[in-house]
């Protein structure tokens, strides 16, 4: 009898614990003040889900951002920025007066940038577009090759497999002649690189950290938040920004889905510093090493091209959700066109609503969607946004040859990016991201042909057709978008 009291009372006392546990995490979100919907979501998986659904929502729901976890304060002097930001934007009309119309026009994306990013707007930049790895290595090799004084390398994905094992011989030789190396990879999208092949460039001179490392996912908080920043910066004359990653499947495609569709960009000019300055944060978090300018041993750059850029990056260690909000004001106040290819989408209402009014309004707006992907679960989630956009007018594409992973964007001939944010949550509030902003005509033109080129191999989706597709596959859609929210 005295045993059943006992075993009694713990069963009331550990269920009120459960209890009083599950309504401070409740409210713990609800206090968060996120959108309602994503709030929503988060407390019915912790009501509904016992036990799991509060582990999951501390494994990957918690805003990092808003809790300021991550700090670039430490490394850059917030100060200095604020008042180069702050005097950038009291000229910006001076410095943009000689300028064309379509450039003047966009100052607002400019202004928003400098307030919400500090991101300092340089002048004189030369952009070559990369078209897939079979541009886009051979050109790293050859910057890696031409190396004298450092070479800073941070990817989401590094593997042991032949091209990863390229680069790692590539760097190693530049390591031993006295250069300067130094490589950030993603712990967790970078799962498959040997320790071995890490153990070796250490031994060879080359300094590599992994980023946020995840022995026991079960015990860390912040599984959920990884660094997908692609970014190559050699001597501070040429930097690396766009969508590839370093394995084998990024050259020669995927076994499953064929081909492997690219975008990146070669930045020569002012950009460089402000790609090599995002390194520097990244760096600083992973080694607890601060870099300076002399210990980059950054010589000076000149460009006698005229190309306005500002380089975006987002992430738990930023203030504002910088991308996406450009992404929105861009798309929000486009006249003419918009244009967007992405492999994932699956945007916040903000976006989607931008989107949708943008075309209501007679703009002409154009999305091209993967027709395979590597995910199954993007794939269907991207695809339940389909019919919405055709009803709103929007041209969709799905990508026939191969899987397309460019993460591109142009609007009224004169705004582009081009980086590793795709246009879905989890770039615009989960991921450390990078992109290239970018107002020139020029640079728009070149990169519409590209649009182009991409819609040939594309397949334009008829909406009468759509409606009348099937029902496994909407069952499909609409359970991968329930996961939209906690995605």
């Amino acid at each position: 009898m005295l045993i059943y009291a006992i075993f009694t009372g713990l069963q009331y006392i550990i269920t009120g614990l459960y209890l009083f546990t599950v309504i401070f995490v409740c409210f713990m979100i609800i206090f968060e003040n996120r959108a309602p919907v994503k709030t929503l979501a988060w407390v019915m998986v912790v009501l509904l889900v016992p036990v799991m659904g509060i582990i999951f929502y501390l494994f990957f729901g918690q805003n990092y951002r808003k809790q300021k976890i991550f700090s670039r304060k430490s490394v850059l002097d917030a100060e200095q920025l604020s008042n180069i930001a702050a005097f950038q934007e009291r000229t910006l009309p001076e410095r943009l007066s000689g300028s064309s119309t379509a450039v003047r026009e966009k100052e607002h994306l400019i202004r928003l940038m400098l307030n919400n990013n500090k991101s300092a707007l340089t002048e004189f930049n030369t952009v070559d577009i990369l078209i897939d790895g079979v541009e886009t290595f051979p050109s790293m090799f050859e910057a890696i090759s031409e190396a004298r004084h450092y070479i800073n390398l941070e990817f989401y994905r590094l593997e042991s497999d032949i091209l990863g094992m390229k680069f790692c011989d590539a760097l190693v030789e530049k390591a031993r002649e006295g250069v300067k190396v130094r490589v950030i990879f993603d712990d967790v999208g970078s799962w498959s690189l040997s320790n071995k092949i890490i153990k070796y460039m250490w031994q060879n001179g080359v300094e590599i950290y992994p980023f946020m490392p995840v022995r026991f996912p079960w015990l860390t908080n912040k599984i959920n938040y990884r660094n997908h920043r692609k970014i190559l910066v050699v001597d501070g004359l040429k930097g690396y920004v766009g969508g590839l990653n370093i394995a084998d499947k990024y050259l020669h495609g995927h076994r499953e889905i064929g081909n492997w569709r690219d975008t990146h960009l070669l930045v020569r000019g002012e950009a460089v510093a402000a790609l090599n300055n995002v390194f520097m944060v990244d760096w600083y978090f992973v080694s607890e090493i601060l870099l300076t300018e002399e210990s980059s041993g950054r010589p000076s750059l000149k460009t006698d091209n005229r190309c306005w850029m500002q380089i975006a990056f987002s992430g738990p260690d930023s203030d504002w959700a910088n991308i996406m909000q450009v992404y929105f004001s861009a798309i929000a106040t486009a006249r003419k066109y918009i244009y967007l290819c992405t492999p994932y989408f699956s945007p916040d209402e903000s976006i989607l609503n931008a989107l949708l009014t943008a075309s209501l309004s007679g703009v002409d707006v154009r999305l091209i969607l993967p027709g395979k992907s590597d995910s199954p679960v993007a794939y269907w989630n991207t695809r339940s946004y389909i019919e919405e956009m055709l009803e709103a007018g929007i041209k969709v594409y799905l990508y026939r040859e191969g899987f397309n992973h460019s993460k591109y964007l142009i609007v009224d001939d004169v705004f582009s990016s081009v980086g590793s944010a795709n246009m879905d949550m989890r770039s615009f509030d989960l991921n450390f991201e990078i992109a290239a902003m970018i107002y020139d005509e020029d640079f728009a033109s070149r990169l519409l042909k590209v649009f182009d080129s991409d819609v040939k191999r594309s397949d334009l989706i008829d909406f009468d057709k759509w409606t009348r597709r099937k029902k496994t596959e909407r069952y499909k859609e609409s359970l991968a978008r329930i996961f939209g929210p906690l995605y």
